[in-house]
C-alpha cells in the first residue's frame, strides 16, 4: 500500500512537471539565399579554413557580447557542421577553429589560429549569435509566476549569423548574413505540446538552415574558387 508521504511526493512531482510546460516555435528565416542553387563549375579543391565564433548576450543585462563554447546553445555542432559541407562541391581538406574568450590570455591559441589562415586558401569566419532581452524575460517570468504559469508567457531569443570568406591575402571575398527568431511560450497544458516543439531540437534545426542555406549560396556564386 503506498503511504502518505510517497503519494504526497507523486502529487508534487505532477504538478512540477504540469507547471514546467512549454513549447518553442521557429520564425521565418531572413536573408535566405533567393538565386537558383547550382554547382560550381570550378572543381579543383581548395584548402579552407572555418574559424567560429559563438556569442550570447542578454540585452539589458550583458554589457557586451559573451563568448560560449561552440555546445552551449546547440549540442551536436559537429555533426551540424559535418551534414552541411557537402554543400562545397569543391571543397578539399580543411580545418576548424573555435574562438574562445581566454584566447585573450593564450597567445598560443591566437598563434595557432594565424598559422591555419596562412596555409588556407580560404578563411570563412562565421559568427553565431543569441539574443534575448532581458526586460522581456524578467517581466514574463513575473507574470508566469504569479499566475502559476496558467497565463501563457512568450520568450523570444534572435538568432544571427554573419559570415566573411578572406582569400589568402586575407582580402575580403565575400560577406553573409542570416537572421532568425525563436520563440518559446511557457504555459501548464503546453506540457502536453512539448514532445513535439521541444527548445533543443528547434536550435539545432536553426543552426542546421543556417549552415546549408550559406554554403548553398558559397557554392551557386563559386565563392571558393581555386586560386
Amino acid at each position: 500500500m503506498r503511504s502518505p508521504r510517497s503519494a504526497t511526493g507523486l502529487l508534487a512531482a505532477l504538478a512540477v512537471a504540469l507547471l514546467a510546460g512549454c513549447a518553442s516555435f521557429r520564425g521565418e528565416m531572413e536573408s535566405a539565399y533567393a538565386g537558383k542553387p547550382s554547382r560550381n563549375a570550378d572543381s579543383r579543391p581548395v584548402k579552407v579554413l572555418f574559424v567560429f565564433h559563438h556569442v550570447r548576450q542578454t540585452l539589458g543585462y550583458d554589457a557586451v557580447p559573451k563568448l560560449v563554447g561552440k555546445n552551449h546553445n546547440v549540442s551536436g555542432f559537429d555533426e551540424i557542421l559535418g551534414d552541411a559541407l557537402p554543400e562545397l562541391s569543391n571543397l578539399g581538406s580543411y580545418a576548424t577553429h573555435t574562438v574562445e574568450a581566454a584566447d585573450v590570455n593564450r597567445p598560443e591559441r591566437r598563434a595557432q589560429l594565424d598559422s591555419l589562415m596562412r596555409v588556407s586558401d580560404y578563411t570563412v569566419r562565421i559568427r553565431l549569435e543569441s539574443t534575448r532581452r532581458f526586460s522581456s524575460q524578467f517581466l514574463g517570468s513575473l507574470a508566469s509566476s504569479l499566475t502559476a504559469t496558467l497565463l501563457p508567457v512568450p520568450y523570444r531569443k534572435d538568432y544571427t549569423l554573419k559570415a566573411e570568406v578572406l582569400d589568402r591575402e586575407r582580402h575580403l571575398v565575400a560577406t553573409f548574413e542570416r537572421h532568425t527568431a525563436l520563440r518559446t511560450w511557457v504555459e501548464a497544458l503546453l506540457v502536453f505540446v512539448y514532445p513535439f516543439h521541444p527548445e533543443e531540437r528547434k536550435r539545432e534545426e536553426i543552426y542546421v538552415e543556417f549552415l546549408h542555406d550559406l554554403f548553398r549560396q558559397m557554392e551557386s556564386e563559386a565563392v571558393l574558387k581555386a586560386l
